[in-house]
């Protein structure tokens, strides 16, 4: 235990304090109380890591698309299911998903168009987007095993369908480190938490320095009590916190082989480094008219989401490795309050609609802003679900869960842009050629950063983990 020999011996000034109050006295911000007593020493600084070889990616950031997004109305066009609409569905099984379809196709309710030098289709969910196809490529045939959201967005995160594994953001941090000595190299940001929330940033078995910073969009990404207490001095913290550090350094000198007592000082000393780089970071006001325009802040549609995207351009510029957005879930056009927003179980036109009102926006000003200031190339850019949809109707006009098939769309970071990797097949209800898995996905980001997915190895209850298990292969068709 941390502040043991100052916290229990009678003959310490600070004899008879708990841990908590000696840390409140102290002059310490609930950003450390926060982190380091509830979650037990968390986002610790890791000296940055040699790469297995030269990487194409210095940062990821991951658009994930909660609720799991039709492939069949954004990204994967089959004029063969607008054909047979209403028709019987070959091979279909009404249990695929996870309520009971039809049997019978639905046809996709929005326009599509070719675009770029690629031609590639997209709908008008995503006009935005569709303005970037060249610099993306597409991968049409993934698939996975779970078919609800939870343990389907876990498997995709962390390669399986349990909580209790490495998300691949703490795999990226316990691989290369950070490279800022002010931020924590891995954030995550949301609104209503996603289900399965823990269990899909989560560090698993590896040391809890490698979970992610939190930031919550109803309280605008910011880092709650961060500033000092009252009264309490620059020059008195750093003061409190040597006299800390050597507390611990000494009670770390019996227990060498508790691999989490440095991981928590250096806590402390990243907080502390944090209280004057974090606002800082997470500050969009003093960005440009025309970048609020481009993100679309003042939206009532998009604002939450380009708030999100632009906040993480500003942390990948500043040295963040990883920063994982949950699409937002409020819905626009008068529905409930969502956790699964891209879930159109009921009406597929009004709810990918609504989501593409929220996301596509700040996603391809996203892709635009990195572009244009030379970060593209060095950013890996993510925007995918946990699953696609079924191409076949529930409740007549919406689509259940579909595990046997979706799309993942990968940008910038060492990626060919405007290819197709994978198929599925005439109706978009199963992938068939190429077929992508999640340990494949998962193999290929890794490789982008710089990592040999299968050197990439924890020991932990008597085995070598990684996060692709014992499969996985690099989508080489996708590098550029």
């Amino acid at each position: 235990m941390l502040f043991h020999s100052a916290i229990r011996n009678p003959q310490s000034p600070r004899a008879g304090l708990s841990r908590r109050d000696f840390l409140r006295r102290a002059g310490l911000s609930s950003l450390a109380l926060t982190w380091l007593l509830q979650h037990d020493g968390l986002v610790a600084h890791a000296a940055p890591k040699p790469a297995h070889f030269k990487p194409k990616a210095k940062a990821v950031i991951w658009l994930f698309m909660t609720g799991g997004p039709s492939q069949v109305d954004t990204f994967d066009y089959k004029p063969e299911l607008q054909k047979r609409d209403g028709q019987t569905l070959a091979g279909a099984d009404p249990k695929t998903g996870f309520f009971t379809t039809s049997g019978k196709c639905l046809r996709s309710p929005f326009a599509w168009k070719q675009y770029g030098r690629s031609g590639s289709w997209v709908s008008d969910v995503l006009p935005g987007m569709a303005e970037h196809v060249d610099d993306m490529a597409f991968i049409h045939s993934c698939h996975s095993v779970a078919n609800n959201h939870a343990p389907a967005s876990m498997e995709l995160s962390a390669g399986v369908v349990r909580p209790g594994h490495p998300s691949m953001g703490a795999w990226v941090t316990y691989g290369l480190g950070s490279v800022s000595d002010n931020l924590p190299a891995f954030v995550v940001m949301h609104d209503a938490k996603p289900r399965g929330d823990d269990g899909i940033w989560s560090p698993g078995f590896l040391p809890k320095s490698h979970q992610p910073l939190l930031l919550d969009a109803r309280q605008k990404e910011t880092i709650a009590n961060l500033a000092r207490t009252g009264g309490v001095t620059e020059a008195r913290q750093r003061a409190q916190l040597d006299f800390l550090k050597e507390m611990n350094a000494g009670h770390q000198k019996d227990h060498p082989l508790d691999a989490e007592l440095a991981a928590r000082v250096e806590s402390f000393e990243l907080a502390f480094r944090m209280q004057a780089a974090a606002p800082e970071a997470l500050d969009v006001s003093k960005e440009t008219e025309a970048m609020r325009k481009l993100y679309g802040l003042d939206s009532k549609d998009c604002g939450t989401f380009g708030r999100q995207c632009l906040i993480a351009r500003r942390l990948v510029e500043r040295g963040v490795r990883f920063v994982q957005i949950f699409s937002p879930s409020n819905r626009i056009s008068g529905g409930a309050v969502a956790d699964v927003p891209w879930d159109g179980h009921s009406d597929i036109l009004t709810n990918h609609r609504d989501c593409g009102l929220m996301t596509d926006q700040p996603a391809a000003a996203l892709l635009t802003d990195l572009k244009s200031r030379g970060l593209l190339d060095s950013t890996l850019v993510i925007w995918g679900g946990e699953f696609g949809r079924t191409s076949d109707s529930q409740d007549a006009k919406g689509r259940d869960h579909n595990p046997l098939a979706y799309t993942t769309v990968l940008a910038g970071g060492g990626v060919k842009g405007g290819v197709h990797h994978g198929r599925t097949d005439d109706f978009g209800y199963k992938a068939v050629e190429d077929r992508v898995d999640v340990h494949d996905l998962q193999a290929t980001v890794l490789h982008l950063l710089g990592l040999d997915h299968e050197k990439l190895t924890y020991r932990f209850n008597g085995r070598d983990h990684r996060l692709t298990d014992v499969s996985g292969h690099v989508i080489k068709e996708v590098l550029a």
